[in-house]
């Protein structure tokens, strides 16, 4: 009963979603009891391995072999066919990449088990675990449990966790290298060039301050003071999805599971319920202030600090007292 991490590295670099997939990872081997183990695929990974061993995990794996590099689906799924073969842990974390949902499904039925993918969070009834993910374009939420003995697969969404909460181990962690064999003639495919993500307009992730609006905003024209705000503080101005379906913002200030997950130093979320779909865009953010004239919105469960009232009278004295302390600075 173990709980691995393979987390995915390109060129030597780890991508933010694997330190958040290991934070998941840790939260889940606390409430489990299960040990936590890492791996890292590909060639000459040592020293990824090494930056992954300095995290709280039991043992870290470097799953070697040149085939391995670059990138191709039947190479990573016999390497990783032998590895989970024999090591067999029960439950088994990965980034929710395009490279992750291109060979897990392979993978997964390969070993004759399933996965569940695109998780936002995990929630644990008596000895079961249940994950979360969206459906219906993030209208609906399900909690999925699996059947069977495994190994059971788990890919995590994008901001689902902060990868900055990932704990430090006391000491390093043991890396052990494990040399897989990969049949000549096994890889059938061509590696092309890799897929990037077109450019947005506005690169929202860059931005370390936040201004957000959501329907409590009312009118387009309201958006005004928003925009006031966020030049005052000088951050990006960004909204939830309904101001962007609207067409009140452009859709590369959209914030959520259909727009940019982002992770600044400071949020502020102006008028946001905090539905799901929005939460898993933001809730990576270093600090988090939301106000909204309903206590019970669920935006509140995950800010820093909670201001219930009227955004039109809390707003426009802030930008007056931000305003005066740039002009007497």
């Amino acid at each position: 009963m173990s709980i691995l991490v393979v987390v995915e590295q390109r060129e030597g670099k780890l991508n933010r979603v694997s330190w958040e997939t290991l934070t998941a990872g840790q939260a889940l081997a606390a409430e489990t009891g299960w040990p936590l183990e890492a791996a890292v695929v590909g060639a000459g990974v040592s020293a990824v391995a090494t930056e992954v061993a300095a995290k709280k995990v039991a043992r870290v794996y470097t799953i070697e072999n040149a085939k391995l590099e670059p990138y191709t689906p039947d190479a990573f799924v016999a390497a990783l066919k032998q590895f989970v073969s024999s090591k067999k842990p029960k439950l088994i974390l990965l980034p929710h990449t395009y490279q992750v949902r291109d060979f897990v499904p392979k993978l997964a039925t390969a070993l004759g088990t399933s996965a569940i993918s695109d998780v936002v969070g995990y929630k644990k009834e008596g000895d079961a675990l249940l994950f979360t993910r969206q459906m219906f374009q993030g209208k609906f939420a399900a909690d999925v449990r699996f059947t069977g003995e495994g190994p059971w697969f788990v890919t995590f969404q994008n901001g689902a966790y902060r990868g900055d909460k990932v704990e430090s181990g006391a000491s390093p962690a043991p890396v052990e290298t494990v040399q897989v064999e990969i049949a000549d003639g096994a890889i059938r495919n061509q590696p092309q060039e890799v897929f990037k993500e077109a450019k947005q307009a506005v690169d929202l992730t860059q931005a370390e301050i936040i201004v957000a609006v959501g329907r409590g905003i009312k009118e387009q024209k309201n958006i005004e003071i928003a925009k006031q705000l966020a030049d005052a503080i000088g951050g990006e101005l960004a909204a939830s999805r309904p101001i962007c379906d609207s067409g009140w913002l452009p859709m590369d200030r959209q914030i959520g599971s259909s727009g940019q997950t982002v992770a600044p130093k400071l949020y502020l979320a102006l008028g946001i319920s905090g539905a799901i779909q929005h939460l898993v865009g933001m809730k990576g953010s270093r600090s988090i202030i939301a106000v909204n004239k309903d206590s019970e919105a669920p935006i509140f469960e995950i800010a820093d600090y909670a201001i219930v009232g009227n955004l039109f009278e809390i707003i426009p004295p802030l930008i007056e007292e931000l305003k005066k302390a740039k002009a007497g600075a």
